[in-house]
């Protein structure tokens, strides 16, 4: 294979690998396929990266069916987010406004679903903002969650 073949077909495998995991946590089927999985939404769980003590639940649909078992079925934008304070709450000495703190794609290759985290200095409070995006056009749908930062009682 030629040197000009392998850059393309790198920058397409990467498009294709999610650079974040969660936790399924639960589902629910949403319609019944004879073919393939079923149509489902999906709870699922993971921590901020970067922030000790702060876990993200998302749910989202995913589609089933031939498509959906073989990944070339495109998710809906719907989603939802609930970020809590699970724990003391460590923040890094500088914090990146709209930093990405999760992303998974939604399609074999054109969407993704990501979430960033604000913070709101004066009211001491991180926001989660889950939203899909394409490589053409994006989607107005999306969902916040904020977490207040309190004192956690000790052991």
């Amino acid at each position: 294979m030629s040197t000009n073949l392998l850059i393309p077909a790198f920058f397409l495998l990467t498009l294709l690998v999610p650079t974040s995991h969660a936790e399924e946590i639960g589902s629910v089927d949403t319609k019944f396929n004879f073919l393939g999985p079923d149509h489902k939404i999906v709870i699922e769980a993971f921590d901020d990266p970067k922030i000790e003590g702060v876990t993200c639940h998302l749910s989202r649909s995913r589609k089933g069916g031939l498509k959906g078992m073989v990944g070339l079925a495109e998710d809906s934008s719907d989603a939802s987010i609930a970020c809590r304070q699970v724990g003391p709450v460590r923040l890094p000495v500088e914090l990146e406004e709209g930093e990405l703190v999760f992303k998974e794609s939604r399609s074999l290759i054109f969407k993704k679903l990501q979430v960033v985290r604000f913070f709101d200095k004066k009211r001491n409070t991180l926001i989660y903002l889950v939203y899909s995006d394409k490589v053409i056009e994006g989607s107005p749908k999306n969902s916040i969650s904020t977490v207040p930062i309190m004192p956690w009682p000790g052991p």
